[in-house]
């Protein structure tokens, strides 16, 4: 009975993880003998010996197993993996050694023991190829809309003279790769789709390599209308900032950090300005470049005080919801039709027309948490919404 239990131990520790076709013993073996039964002792000492024959056969088939996955996977040497591969080997290598010493018991205890660990490695790699089976469809879903900036910037940059031509070709590379990993998991070799995976980003990260320079290219080739556009939108920043600390003065609110962005972000237009003005557009871009961070930092404080104006204003507004509702109607349908009239007329109202869009849907989600006596939150999605509304109206007034 006490061997027994032992063969049943290995039989669960190794049944579920080894692959079909391998098997702890020979069908047809039994484990006593039929014709002419042994002395207790003597048939104890057999059966100790048999299980640790069949405990160490075991062992070299796992450790085939999982030295094969290991050696095709690429892992750190502190991930829990390794850590159970490397005690398994250990344990293997302690009962082969037992074995060969004719200490069968130790043989089935550290066999036992390894074969423990093999098991966490093998069920590793089972939940890895699950996750593989769930995260390759989506990542080379969304590897669409990649492909469709690709094309986009090797299409603007041709039109421009930029040679593009192995830019052409690594595309083509790459869609081939990811379609081919595709064609792997539709097939259910996960193993295969794994390696051509591999193979299709490194055929990416190449054309990222590409479009990178082709980017490059482009600004530079357009050097003079960047520098324009930063020119125009950065006087409408400064005048909106300077408009919007006024107003924060007035109304006691604490607009020094504005105040200091504002006057770093100043000083970075009046350097690009003057380039520009001498025709030195690249050395102008640099200049934005390099201050890049100024830049990101001044709109981010004024966008923030902006949302505590909005938010405010919400707040005051929300007294009297008729009346703010009433006012909001009116407004969504005096900018859907000079948004309407714009697009006649052949401007690009695409992205007001979004904004408006937000602000509608944001309205609807403050009524809706008004209703479930939500008011604080209600009042952030109105603010959103104000501040929708004023992007909107800038836009309009910046094209009549």
């Amino acid at each position: 009975m006490r061997w027994l239990k032992v063969w049943v131990l290995i039989a669960l520790l190794v049944g579920s993880i080894i692959p079909a076709g391998l098997s702890l013993a020979d069908e047809n073996t039994t484990i006593e003998n039929e014709t002419e039964p042994l002395p207790p002792e003597i048939q104890n000492i057999t059966q100790e010996e048999r299980i640790a024959e069949h405990t160490v056969a075991v062992l070299e088939r796992l450790s085939n197993i999982t030295t094969r996955l290991i050696n095709n996977t690429n892992l750190p040497d502190n991930s829990s993996v390794m850590r159970h591969y490397q005690l398994a080997e250990e344990y293997k290598e302690d009962a082969l050694a037992a074995y060969e010493s004719g200490d069968y018991y130790n043989t089935i205890i550290n066999g036992l023991t390894a074969m423990h660990h093999y098991r966490e490695v093998l069920k590793s790699f089972e939940r890895g190829k699950e996750e593989l089976k769930e995260r390759l469809p989506e990542e080379i879903k969304r590897m669409e809309g990649y492909f469709r900036m690709a094309e986009r910037t090797i299409e603007i940059a041709q039109k421009q003279g930029i040679d593009v031509e192995n830019a052409t070709m690594l595309l083509q590379e790459t869609k081939e790769a990811y379609k081919t990993v595709l064609e792997d998991i539709k097939a259910k070799d996960f193993e295969k789709a794994k390696e051509d995976f591999e193979v299709a980003r490194e055929k990416k990260a190449a054309l990222d390599e590409e479009l990178k320079r082709i980017r490059k290219e482009l600004v530079e080739a357009n050097a003079d209308k960047i520098v324009n556009e930063f020119l125009e939108k950065g006087a409408r920043g400064i005048e909106v900032a300077e408009k919007v600390i006024e107003e924060a003065e007035e109304k006691g609110y604490d607009a020094s950090e504005l105040q200091e962005r504002l006057e770093a972000f100043r000083e970075v237009y009046d350097k690009v300005k003057a380039l520009a003005d001498e025709g030195k557009y690249d050395e102008a871009l640099q200049v934005i470049r390099d201050n890049a961070e100024t830049i990101k930092e001044f709109h981010k404080a004024m966008a923030f005080i902006q949302r505590k104006f909005h938010e405010r204003e919400a707040q005051e507004k929300m007294r009297n919801m008729r009346t703010f509702l009433r006012e909001i109607n009116g407004r969504i349908q005096k900018d859907a039709k000079a948004l309407r009239e714009l697009k006649r007329r052949g401007v690009d109202t695409r992205k007001a027309e979004l904004q408006l869009k937000t602000s509608i849907q944001e309205v609807r989600l403050g009524i809706e948490l008004l209703k479930h006596k939500k008011p604080a939150e209600a009042k952030m999605h109105f603010a959103i919404a104000l501040d929708m509304f004023h992007r909107v109206d800038e836009f309009i007034l910046r094209h009549l």
